[in-house]
Order: C-alpha cells, then sequence, then structure tokens
C-alpha cells in the first residue's frame, strides 16, 4: 500500500491498481529488459493519467468546500467526499471535472507526440502510451453506465426522483458497450468490467422495486 499527500490530498494506492495495470499494459511481455521498460513506462503512464483525473474531482470538490481523498484501486480509483455535501449542479461539475482535466493531460500529449521534437523510442511510447490512456479511458469512464462518471453525470442530470429510469438505461448502456468492445478490440477486461456494472445495475433496480430504497 502506497500513501502520500498531493497538494493537501490524502491519497492511496492499492497494490490492486498497479496489478491491474501491469495486465492491461502485456505483463507476459515483460521477460525481456526492453519488454519489462514498456510495461514499466505504461504502469507509469496509467498512474499518471489517473492520478489526474481524481485530482480533478478532489480540487473541484475542494473548491465547494467539501474534504476529500483519493483512493486507487483495480480498475481506476475514487475520489471520496461526504454524502450529501453537494447540490446537482455541484456534484455534476466536480464529476464533470475528472473526465475534463484527463482529456486536457490526453490533449497536451497528443499535440507534443504529433508536433513535438523527436523522442527517443522509449520516450516516444511514453507520451504515446500517456496520450493513449488519457484519451481512451477518459472516453470510456464518459460511458453513461454506474458507476462510471457517464453515469453518475446521468444521474445528477436526471435527479434523485428518476433513479430507476437512470438505472434501467445504464443497465442497457452497459450491456451494448461490452458487446461493441468484444467485437472491436481484443481485451475482455472492458467488456467483463461492463457486464459486472450491469448485473450490479440489475440488482440495484431490483432492490428498488422491491421497496428496499
Amino acid at each position: 500500500m502506497v500513501r502520500f499527500s498531493l497538494f493537501g490530498i490524502p491519497v492511496e494506492v492499492q497494490p490492486w491498481f498497479w496489478l491491474t495495470l501491469a495486465l492491461i499494459g502485456g505483463i507476459n511481455d515483460a521477460g525481456t529488459p526492453e519488454g519489462l521498460m514498456r510495461l514499466l513506462l505504461f504502469v507509469l503512464a496509467g498512474f499518471i493519467s489517473v492520478m489526474v483525473h481524481e485530482l480533478g474531482h478532489a480540487l473541484a470538490g475542494k473548491r465547494f468546500g467539501a474534504p476529500t481523498a483519493i483512493t486507487l484501486h483495480a480498475f481506476g480509483g475514487y475520489a471520496t467526499f461526504p454524502a450529501g455535501r453537494f447540490t446537482r449542479t455541484q456534484d455534476f461539475l466536480v464529476t464533470a471535472a475528472g473526465p475534463a482535466i484527463q482529456l486536457v493531460l490526453g490533449g497536451i500529449f497528443l499535440a507534443i507526440w504529433k508536433f513535438g521534437p523527436e523522442f527517443a523510442p522509449m520516450g516516444a511510447r511514453f507520451i504515446r502510451d500517456l496520450t493513449w490512456i488519457s484519451i481512451v479511458w477518459s472516453i470510456i469512464n464518459l460511458i453513461p453506465v454506474i458507476p462510471l462518471d457517464g453515469g453518475r453525470l446521468m444521474s445528477a442530470i436526471l435527479g434523485p426522483r428518476q433513479i430507476q429510469l437512470t438505472l434501467k438505461i445504464s443497465m442497457v448502456v452497459a450491456i451494448i458497450a461490452a458487446a461493441l468492445l468484444l467485437k472491436f478490440t481484443p481485451s475482455l477486461l472492458f467488456p467483463i468490467f461492463l457486464g459486472f456494472m450491469a448485473y450490479q445495475n440489475w440488482q440495484e433496480l431490483q432492490h428498488r422495486r422491491s421497496g428496499g430504497l
């Protein structure tokens, strides 16, 4: 477990965060010094990108006066805030700040990759990885599926009275997105992740229909 503070915000990085990044980055190709270096650069790029994303949430929350902390775990991370602290507008802005600043980071490194000076092969690979992770992962995170940021944005827009509709949309979109990723990408991690989210949304919907909430 790694713990530190950044801009006065406590940060905890759990071991599964590093392992998940290594699996996505191709841990099976790390048998050579060059392959290991490529993997380490991918993990570093993932850490920087996800850290910037969660800082976006946390700093926006602090702007509205809320105490916060960041946890990085398998498949990403989250910034914690006291329950019921934000208005719907504030909740929308705090949620949007994460993918927004991550997209800005990706755009900056995309410009460096395309128009900057020529880098050594490993340096160029790091810039490419950081660009790819920041842009692609932030777009995936904006899919309207709870608990992704896109799902939370949808929930903030529709409001608590439409939570069952929000869960239905989230569940259907998760299934469609998982099917599309299975068809067009070789990795099974994100489709499995989305399938699990669809199941969680179905469980929550059944709970609410039964009068649990």
